[in-house]
């Protein structure tokens, strides 16, 4: 395994909820708040449910009976995830040895750029 990227079983056991060694911190980082961060979390939560919506369209029935039993799952399921991606980050930086406060860490980027660049214009 290398020692900045954890490999597919490292991989799958930090998914579940499994600390990577101290020398993968960086890479927990990167990944937590890094570009992209959203979008990865998106996609991994929903990797668990796609058996099942693929279940439904073996049910037999109308396609739209199937496509709502499948809305049904999905919304408040991507509801619920959305609502809770700082948590989620937060328990994964924290299990892995780093500061919580790195949540944030894109917002703040965010608004000392805004800052800085108000700064350049109106001084």
């Amino acid at each position: 395994m290398s020692d900045t990227r954890p490999g597919p079983l490292q991989k799958i056991g930090y998914l579940l909820g499994r600390p990577l060694p101290a020398s993968m911190r960086d890479w927990v980082r990167e990944d937590l708040t890094g570009p992209g961060h959203v979008r990865r979390y998106l996609i991994r939560g929903l990797i668990p449910v796609i058996p099942l919506l693929v279940a439904f369209a073996f049910i037999p029935g109308e396609l739209w009976i199937r496509g709502g039993m499948m809305l049904l799952i999905i919304i408040p399921f991507l509801y619920f995830q959305i609502a809770l991606i700082r948590v989620y980050r937060r328990h994964l930086l924290v299990n892995n040895g780093l500061d919580a406060s790195l949540v944030d860490a894109v917002k703040i980027k965010r608004a000392d750029e805004v800052a800085e660049e108000y700064r350049s214009r109106f001084r």
